[in-house]
This record gives structure tokens, sequence and C-alpha cells, in this order.
């Protein structure tokens, strides 16, 4: 099994519709709550469009230079669905994903991610949310993704998935944490404890960017959170 079907497939047997991802963007004044389903819709289609438009087999490198948001966990869930081995290196990769503005060079293909609080386009010539937008909201691998093919840089599926769930536990993070974090998803550690560490312990995320200190008291308090990752 992929990382994607490995941890996303317990959540959606608890409760399909408890929220996963919370986004703020301090910058934009804005906060966008996503369900488990909802994320997992983003993921195949992302899962869909790689394998069946760009041709990204198991074990090719996927470039993700993005910010930590919700738009990024489907990017990355997607990528890992089909077998990709995610990279913050462009140079090689089969496709490169990038935020407005950004460049990938060396990247067969370079796709622009909008991080629109809603999930609208922006207009690049090669725009990830209308691709993918018209693709299945369901993923159906062609093949098993062998447990020992790369995942992360240079470790495989089944190194990502122990190591996820090995730092749930050290963080304590289970199936109640609501974990409120700012930390941004550099690979491999900021995004081992900021992200896959709260998906293998089965928590839910309130991510916080561009994130004014003075405002996470009062979110503390309305999100419920349990658990600080706050850098």
């Amino acid at each position: 099994m992929t990382v994607t079907e490995t941890l996303l497939t317990p959540l959606f047997a608890a409760g399909p519709g408890r929220p996963l991802i919370t986004h703020y963007d301090d910058a934009a004044g804005t906060r966008v709550e996503l369900s488990r389903a909802t994320i997992g819709n983003w993921a195949a289609k992302t899962a869909n469009w790689l394998r069946d438009e760009l041709d990204v087999e198991a074990g090719d490198p996927v470039a993700v230079l993005l910010p930590a948001h919700w738009q990024t966990a489907g990017v990355l869930l997607g990528a890992w669905w089909c077998g990709a081995a995610v990279t913050d290196d462009p140079a090689g990769a089969k496709v490169a994903f990038v935020a407005p503005g950004g460049t990938a060079g060396g990247a067969d293909t370079v796709a622009t991610v909008s991080l629109h609080p809603m999930g609208l386009g922006c207009g690049a010539e090669l725009d990830y949310v209308d691709e993918v937008r018209v693709h299945g909201d369901e993923f159906l691998p062609w093949a098993p993704v062998p447990g020992s093919t790369p995942a992360l840089g240079k470790s495989t599926v089944d190194e990502v998935v122990a190591e996820a769930r090995q730092r749930a536990n050290t963080l304590a993070i289970g199936p109640y944490t609501r974990v409120l974090s700012t930390v941004e998803w550099a690979q491999p550690d900021g995004l081992l404890n900021g992200f896959l560490a709260v998906l293998a312990g089965g928590g839910s995320l309130v991510q916080c960017s561009n994130a004014n200190a003075d405002l996470l008291p009062a979110r503390r308090a309305s999100e419920h959170t349990t658990l600080d990752l706050v850098g």
C-alpha cells in the first residue's frame, strides 16, 4: 500500500466527515476547514491527473515546492497515491509543483498551485486546480506499489509510514488530538512532524500560515486544540 492508502484508510473508516485540516492564512485573513473525505477527493483527483495525463509511475520523482496549505496536502497525498517519490529538488523531476510566481528549473513539467483559500485557479499556463478539477474523486491504482518504492527523498514507503507513526507516538498524537501548528512542511522533518505524524496518529490539524502570534491564544480556544507545534 502507498503512504496515502496506509494513512488515510483508517481515517476514512473512523469518520470521513470529521475535520482533517483547518487552514488559516493570517496574511489574507482567511479560514478554511476540510474534512477527511474532501482532502481524500483532492488527493484522488491529483493522483488520477498525475497518472493519466502526466504519466507519473511508481518511483518517479515529483517535486513539491509549496508552503504548508490544504492544497499542498492534496498534492502530496495524490503524488504518494500514484506511487511518486516526493522531493524538494526539481532537477530531473517528472513534475514540479510551485506557488504562483515560483520556478522549478530542470523539471519536465511545472504546475502552478494557486493556494487560493476557496480552491480557485490562478490562470497559470498549467494551473493545478483547473487541471485536476475534472478528474474523478476516486483513485484505483493499476498495480500495487511495493513498500520498497521511494516515497520521500531516499526513504521508502514503508520507512516513511514507520517514521510518521513513530513521530505521532513521540508527540502523543491520537485520534482526538487537535494540533495547532505553525510548522512549515520543509522536507523531510517539517513534513513528517507537521503533517504526516498528524495523519498517522489519527488527529486533525489547525495549520496557521503567516501566523500572527497574537492571534494564537484565541485560536487555541476557538478551535479546541490540544497540542501545539509552534516554531
